[in-house]
């Protein structure tokens, strides 16, 4: 084990609280395990260690990333999540299949949006040549966490948004039953109306096939 996890369990171990544990399990549906650390406390934590425990090189950090997702507890795959995001100096083209192994693994709903959050949307903004390429991908992956970060890597990039790729991506998936496919195409044109409400509305009354789920999430403040 890395000597910088073994560090960071311990201490999360001096902060357990099971109550909280047993809580966070259950709202997951006890797929993962937990100190029960809430949020501001955890980043607190993390973000104390971060700074205080450099990491020079794109290997080591994919090693501690992928140690950090071998544990049990979900507290240690945020913790991965955001230190790929402290650690944005050393992002290069060895980061995309890091990536794209981190939206794979140990996958729900809050890891992957929290890896578009800190690492892909941004990852992008920094390296739009890389957009095209592994997008068309993950939208045509098996993969329907891998199909949903298609369609939410955009979520923040308001007049920036490619909206032939956002477009082009719900129509790909616009027959998909899973839930959470559905939510993100609502999600994201739902972000994308508050800078161009039109084109959002238009696109929806194109569209009759949507899923009532994305319908009323892509209008809902409209």
């Amino acid at each position: 084990m890395h000597p910088y996890l073994k560090e960071i369990i311990s201490i999360f171990n001096k902060h357990r609280d099971q109550k909280k544990a047993d809580g966070a399990k259950a709202y997951l549906l006890h797929q993962f395990e937990f100190f029960g650390l809430q949020t501001p406390l955890r980043r607190s934590l993390s973000k104390a260690f971060y700074k205080s425990h450099p990491i020079k090189n794109h290997t080591e950090l994919s090693t501690l990333i992928k140690e950090c997702f071998a544990q049990p507890q979900r507290e240690l795959h945020y913790f991965a999540i955001e230190l790929l995001g402290f650690h944005h100096p050393l992002w290069d083209k060895k980061t995309l299949p890091l990536m794209e192994w981190m939206i794979t693994h140990n996958s729900w709903w809050d890891s992957v949006d929290s890896t578009n959050s800190n690492v892909i949307s941004k990852f992008f903004l920094k390296y739009p040549e890389h957009i095209a390429a592994y997008t068309l991908k993950w939208n045509r992956s098996n993969n329907n966490w891998l199909k949903r970060m298609s369609i939410l890597f955009q979520l923040t990039y308001k007049k920036n948004t490619n909206t032939t790729l956002l477009a082009a991506y719900i129509e790909n998936t616009i027959n998909e039953e899973d839930f959470f496919i559905r939510k993100a195409i609502g999600w994201a044109l739902r972000a994308y109306a508050y800078t161009d409400p039109k084109w959002v509305i238009h696109f929806v009354k194109a569209h009759p096939n949507l899923s009532p789920l994305s319908k009323r999430e892509a209008l809902k403040h409209q």
